[in-house]
């Protein structure tokens, strides 16, 4: 199969769909590898580091888009990238259609076979492509919070972990998954007084656990959200919903009554956002103000530690990617967990809460997944 990644054209997206080691791998299963020239060379990986690979440097995204039997890419195609998509062709990448209806519209009109990270799963009921961003995305929050809480970025000028003396700043996460267990993580080596707040009791048990007593564990209500938001200095919105658009759980009422310079960062903002007022920034742009209340919902956060990122992104992607090269569509009849992975294919919507947002808005058909791929 002809494998094909273009550079990333998102705004200060850094990220590169295959690391010279993963077009490695490729080429050593008997595939083809075309890399849009300088597309890694901004995170250390130089068109020669993949020639040495493998790989055949084009220069231009047509090229790859119209030669590749398979594109792989980190971000959701941009527009001008999904006109150049066809059927037939395997798109392999994250897409969060869920929010996005003029990107789910442009790819049923491309009858590509779109493949989401976001919604590979495993035995176990875990989102493993998902995974590794999110672990650096949960890190990123509080590092980005702190940052912006300093009176210089619009914050009320608290320091996280106080001084001796000094209270510590108080961090409000919710939703206590892969997000909010990394955030938790970093929050609490900062020093900071943390609540997590989840609606799975188990979780909660397992987080109480996991920190020993040194984060607050909370039940999930209104009620909670109301009472600890307004408390908080930063809060985390670490709330997932497979495929689905976030919950609004934070209301604009809620933001009202937090404390003037405190800071919400919304991790959830690929799948619309999970605070009322959210709308996604870039890390050229990534903060605004409502109410007093500064919002960093930057859509690519892992991209700001994009070398990192790469990859921890390759090390989960590559055994389904080269499954995906191998056998082609067999790969998803052979594979279940795979299978969920598939969002489009042929014009049709194949994944249940997409269609549940979607469907109706754009006039697009729900086919299962088996069933889809053999037409």
């Amino acid at each position: 199969m002809l494998i094909g990644v273009p550079k990333e054209i998102k705004n200060h997206e850094y990220r590169i769909g295959l690391s010279p080691a993963a077009v490695r791998e490729y080429v050593e299963h008997g595939h083809d590898v075309m890399i849009q020239r300088d597309g890694g060379v901004s995170i250390g990986f130089t068109n020669e580091d993949y020639e040495a690979a493998g790989a055949r440097i084009v220069d231009t995204p047509e090229e790859i888009f119209a030669k590749a039997d398979m594109i792989v890419k980190v971000k959701e195609p941009q527009p001008n990238e999904c006109k150049m998509l066809r059927e037939g062709q395997i798109l392999y990448t994250y897409l969060h259609l869920a929010p996005d209806p003029e990107q789910t519209r442009l790819l049923a009109e491309a009858g590509v076979t779109a493949i989401a990270y976001e919604t590979v799963t495993d035995n176990r009921g875990g989102l493993p492509l998902l995974a590794p961003m999110s672990e650096v995305a949960g890190r990123m929050s509080i590092q980005a919070g702190a940052h912006h809480l300093e009176k210089a970025h619009g914050g009320s000028g608290t320091l996280l972990g106080g001084v001796p003396g000094v209270a510590p700043g108080k961090v409000l996460i919710i939703g206590g998954g892969v997000v909010g267990t990394q955030a938790a993580k970093m929050a609490i080596g900062m020093g900071a007084d943390v609540t997590i707040l989840d609606r799975s009791l188990p979780r909660l048990r397992e987080l109480d656990d996991i920190f020993g007593g040194r984060v607050k564990t909370v039940y999930s209500t209104v009620d909670a959200i109301e009472l600890y938001s307004r408390e908080a200095d930063l809060v985390v919105g670490a709330v997932l919903i497979p495929g689905a658009a976030a919950p609004k759980l934070l209301t604009r009422e809620h933001i009202k009554n937090m404390k003037p310079g405190s800071v919400l960062v919304d991790v959830a903002i690929d799948q619309g956002g999970c605070f009322e007022t959210s709308k996604a920034t870039t890390h050229q742009d990534p903060t605004y103000i409502v109410d007093d209340v500064v919002h960093y919902c930057v859509a690519n956060m892992p991209g700001g530690v994009a070398r990192t990122s790469t990859i921890a992104l390759n090390n989960a992607t590559l055994p389904h990617g080269l499954a995906l090269a191998n056998k082609g569509l067999a790969a998803l009849e052979h594979d279940a967990n795979l299978r969920n992975g598939l969002n489009m294919h042929k014009g049709y919507i194949t994944y249940k809460a997409i269609h549940d947002d979607l469907g109706a808005k754009l006039n697009l058909e729900y086919l299962e997944p088996l069933s889809a791929i053999k037409i």
